[in-house]
C-alpha cells in the first residue's frame, strides 16, 4: 500500500482556484440559482413518487429518469457482472448520496451507522439500525440479515467517510469483510463542472442544495466480479485485497489514510493559526503537521507557556500562547514580549492603540535595577536607537537568568 498526502484526498475549497473557471461559474451563478429552485421543486416530486411506488424495476426506472432531470445521471458498466446471489456489495466513498445512486440500478440496502435517525434516516433511503450497541452487535445484527433468505444485499462503503474519488482511497475497515466470506466489489467515479464534488463537515443538505446547483453530476458505476475469502485469509488481508482491486479499477493508490486521520487532519486545520508578517518567522511547526496530535501540541505549547509566565508573572497567559504558536520558541517569545510589551499590554486589556495608554505597564517580577544606557536623552536618533538597544538587551538577559536560575537549567538547556 502507498501513503499518499491526505490533503490530495479532499476538497477544502468549494470554489476553483482557476481565474478562468472561477469567471465561468461567476457567469453561470444567476442560471445556477434558477436551476436550484426548480429542482427542489421538481425534487418533492421525486421523493413522493419514490414513496408512493413499490419496489420494483418500473419504481426505479422512473426515479432514475427524474434524477437526470434533478442533475444526478447514472452511468453503468459490466452491468452482466452483478451477481444476483451476493449478499454484500463493497464501494468506495465519494458522496452523500452514493447509495442513492447504487439503489437505481439494483435493490439493496445501506444501514445508517452513525448520524440522524427516524424521519430523516427513512427519507435518506438508509436502513436504520440500533447503532448505539456497539460495533460487535452491529456486526451480528448485519450477519444474521446476510444470511437470511430473500433479503435484499447489504451495502456498505468499507472507507467509512467520504475522498474526493480524485487521489486515493481511505483504508478499508476489516469489520465489514466478517458479515460474508464472498463479495462484489462495486467501483464509483464521480465528476462535475464548475465546484468541488464535496467539502469536509458539510451537512448532507448543503450538498444536495450544490448539486441542483451545477448542471450536472455524473456518476460513473463499474461492477467487478465477486471476491471470496481463502482460506487462511484474515478479514484485514480480504479487506486489503478487495481494496487494490478497487483502486487499480479506479486508476487510483491505496492508502493507510483512515477516517480517523481525516477527521484529525480536519481539526488540525481548524486550529491552525495563521502566519502573519510579525518579523518573526514560524519554525517547523507546519512540517509535523501530520506527526505530532493535537493534544500532544497543545499540552507542549501550554507546558512553554507556563514557562514563560514564571518568567513573566504579569503577562496574560493568552498573549503568551498566541505567541508561542507563532515563534514555537521559549527564548523568542521571552524576546517579543519584552520588545512589544505596551503593545502587549494593550493587547491584552482590548485598549485601542489610538486610545489613552497608562503608564504602569507588566514587570518582570521584582524590578530589576537596571541603570539608562545613556545619563542624558540622545541628541540624534542613532544615539536614542542605540540606547533603547541596549536597555532591551539588558532586560532580555536578566529574564533570561532569571528563567536559568529557576529551572536550573544550564546555558545551553535554555535555547
Amino acid at each position: 500500500m502507498e501513503t499518499r498526502g491526505i490533503e490530495d484526498m479532499f476538497d477544502f475549497r468549494r470554489f476553483p482556484k482557476d481565474a478562468v473557471v472561477l469567471l465561468l461559474l461567476l457567469v453561470y451563478f444567476p442560471v445556477g440559482i434558477c436551476l436550484t429552485l426548480i429542482r427542489i421543486f421538481i425534487g418533492v416530486h421525486v421523493f413522493l413518487v419514490s414513496c408512493a411506488l413499490p419496489e420494483s424495476f418500473i419504481r426505479r426506472f422512473i426515479v432514475r429518469i427524474m434524477c437526470s432531470v434533478l442533475g444526478m445521471h447514472v452511468r453503468q458498466k459490466n452491468p452482466r457482472s452483478r451477481d444476483k446471489n451476493t449478499k454484500l456489495y463493497m464501494c468506495n466513498h465519494v458522496t452523500e448520496f452514493d447509495h442513492n445512486i447504487i439503489n437505481l440500478l439494483t435493490i439493496c440496502n445501506t444501514p445508517q451507522l452513525e448520524g440522524s435517525t427516524g424521519f430523516v434516516c427513512w427519507a435518506r433511503g438508509f436502513m436504520e439500525i440500533h447503532s448505539t450497541s456497539g460495533q460487535e452487535a452491529i456486526g451480528e445484527t448485519l450477519r444474521r440479515y446476510c444470511s437470511t433468505e430473500g433479503t435484499p444485499p447489504l451495502l456498505l462503503f468499507p472507507e467509512e467517510d467520504t475522498t474526493n474519488g480524485r487521489a486515493g482511497l481511505l483504508k478499508f475497515s476489516s469489520w465489514p469483510f466478517s458479515l460474508t466470506d464472498s463479495i462484489q466489489p462495486v467501483a464509483l467515479r464521480v465528476t462535475r463542472p464548475l465546484i468541488a464534488l464535496s467539502t469536509p463537515e458539510s451537512s448532507w443538505l448543503k450538498e444536495l442544495l450544490w448539486t441542483f446547483f451545477v448542471p450536472c453530476t455524473v456518476y460513473h458505476v463499474s461492477w467487478l466480479p465477486p471476491v471470496s475469502r481463502q482460506d487462511g485469509e484474515s478479514m484485514q488481508e480480504f479487506a486489503n485485497k478487495v481494496q487494490e482491486l478497487l483502486a487499480g479499477e479506479l486508476g487510483l493508490v491505496s492508502t493507510k489514510i483512515t477516517k480517523a486521520d481525516k477527521a484529525e487532519h480536519i481539526k488540525r486545520k481548524r486550529h491552525t493559526v495563521p502566519q502573519t508578517a510579525t518579523g518573526v518567522r514560524p519554525p517547523s511547526i507546519g512540517l509535523g503537521f501530520m506527526v505530532q496530535s493535537l493534544g500532544a501540541d497543545d499540552h507542549r505549547i501550554a507546558k512553554m507557556a507556563q514557562q514563560v509566565k514564571d518568567v513573566l508573572p504579569h503577562v496574560p497567559l493568552n498573549v503568551i500562547t498566541k505567541d508561542l504558536a507563532k515563534t514555537n520558541c521559549i527564548d523568542t517569545t521571552i524576546t517579543n514580549l519584552l520588545e512589544n510589551k505596551e503593545e502587549t499590554q494593550m493587547e491584552a486589556t482590548g485598549m485601542s492603540t489610538f486610545g489613552p495608554s497608562k503608564s504602569s505597564s507588566y514587570s518582570c517580577g521584582p524590578a530589576p535595577t537596571i541603570k539608562p544606557a545613556a545619563k542624558s536623552f540622545g541628541k540624534s536618533p542613532v544615539d536614542r536607537h542605540l540606547s533603547l538597544q541596549e536597555r532591551k538587551e539588558a532586560l532580555y538577559n536578566f529574564a533570561r537568568r532569571r528563567y536559568i536560575e529557576k529551572h536550573g537549567l544550564d546555558q545551553e538547556d535554555s535555547h
